[in-house]
């Protein structure tokens, strides 16, 4: 009956030690600062081949074309509407 019962009795898990627990957290934060760390620089790599290229990252708005007196008369004379019909 004894051999039955150490069977039956699921095998227990040794616990971690505070000190192995602390080690594998520390080497958890180290891989993810690491994935952090190239993360930034392929952001610094990008943001600066964007300065370079004098885009910055920004957009720009197209100022709309004041039409003057006469180019207003020709539009209107031609039939030409502002859909371009």
């Amino acid at each position: 009956m004894e051999e039955e019962q150490t069977k039956e009795q699921p095998q227990e898990v040794k616990p971690l030690s505070i000190v192995e627990e602390a080690a594998r957290i520390r080497d958890e934060i180290k891989a993810e600062r690491e994935k952090l760390e190239a993360e930034r620089t392929k952001m610094e790599e990008l943001r600066s081949e964007q300065i370079l290229s004098g885009t910055g990252g920004e957009v720009k708005q197209e100022v709309p074309k004041e039409e003057t007196a006469k180019e207003y008369a020709a539009r209107v004379m031609s039939g030409v509407m502002n859909n371009g019909e």
